[in-house]
């Protein structure tokens, strides 16, 4: 449920509401914009739905939301969200490009690469310390050593990174190098993690599993939001299908699906979504525009020599060559890389 307060509502009498709500055993969540303060209720619905908050002194209006994604919802929050990483922002007419190898496998190879994607246009460096793979004797990570060396280069080649954390255990090692989190498909539905990282401010990048709905991803990125944590950006990586050219199914209609439903950016992992490289560029361009905030992209100076996922990697120059077109197509949709 919404609590609309009047535009003249005092500090005392917004603060009142918040104190009915909590007594009554609810949860608060406050958004005060330029104009208008809201109030969002977290909790069983038809039993806040017959409480009289209607009769507090500067609520305006109650409004009821039937979705379960509350917070994520367009209903609580009209205005798109922008999510800051770094100096980059995401969403709001605002575009990410994520990139870099998958897995960190060393300080000179992803200095390499940083080196490369950042005279290419990248503004978020991507690599994974810890990774979720499905056969235990495939390359695991680096652990920490990963992490410290993400940031080294990271912080050479000024740009902000982002890295996964399988782990509730591995949170606080993990925010103390990242600039961003993200939840891979795998741990979508890691519940424990979710509340955890939505006990952080650090921004999280949330991946759709492989077999999850639009409404799953919306469900999940509520287990951050109800925990404190505003930033969530959503990621559309592709779904299982019967196809098995590709790697998975790359969904382009969830882009302006979300975009309805939700005030959460949304940005596409080609990469993942294919398996292919031959198909990263076309399906990075289609994502824009279909109206995604942004894209996620491997690159690697070597795929054939790459520990993870080195199929799926764009060469340095053949990213180079992408981004002039992903920038045109964002001039087109009146969006710019930050």
């Amino acid at each position: 449920m919404i609590i609309v307060l009047k535009p003249g509502a005092t500090p005392p009498e917004i603060q009142h509401v918040v104190d009915r709500i909590v007594e009554l055993g609810f949860k608060p969540h406050l958004s005060q914009g330029e104009h208008r303060t809201i109030i969002g209720v977290i909790g069983d619905e038809s039993r806040v739905l017959a409480e009289p908050f209607q009769a507090i002194a500067g609520v305006e209006q109650v409004l009821p939301i039937m979705k379960p994604f509350k917070l994520a919802s367009r209903e609580f929050n009209n205005k798109d969200t922008i999510v800051q990483v770094g100096k980059v922002k995401i969403g709001g007419g605002f575009l990410a490009m994520i990139a870099g190898p998958c897995a960190i496998e060393s300080f000179p190879i992803l200095d390499e690469i940083a080196e490369a994607i950042k005279a290419a246009g990248a503004n978020i460096l991507r690599g994974v310390a810890f990774k979720p793979r499905t056969s235990p004797y495939s390359f695991q990570g680096l652990g920490e050593e990963g992490l410290q060396i993400l940031r080294d280069v990271g912080n050479k080649h000024d740009m902000p990174v982002v890295t996964e954390v399988m782990d509730p255990r591995q949170v606080p090692l993990v925010e103390k190098y990242a600039d961003m989190f993200q939840i891979g498909a795998r741990n979508m539905q890691n519940f424990d993690l979710l509340k955890e990282i939505g006990q952080t401010r650090k921004p999280v990048l949330l991946k759709r599993a492989m077999s999850a709905t639009v409404k799953d991803l919306l469900m999940s990125a509520e287990y951050v939001l109800s925990e404190g944590n505003p930033a969530v950006v959503l990621c559309e990586r592709g779904v299982r299908s019967f196809e098995e050219s590709t790697r998975n199914m790359l969904d382009m209609s969830a882009v302006p699906n979300v975009k309805g439903m939700s005030h959460l950016p949304i940005i596409v992992d080609p990469s993942h979504a294919t398996g292919r490289r031959d198909l990263i560029p076309p399906m990075a361009c289609a994502s824009i525009a279909a109206g995604a905030d942004g894209v996620h992209i491997e690159v690697h100076s070597c795929p054939e020599k790459a520990l993870s996922d080195g199929p799926q990697a764009l060469l340095p120059p053949v990213f180079a060559e992408l981004m002039p077109r992903l920038r045109k197509l964002a001039e087109v949709m009146g969006k710019s890389f930050s």
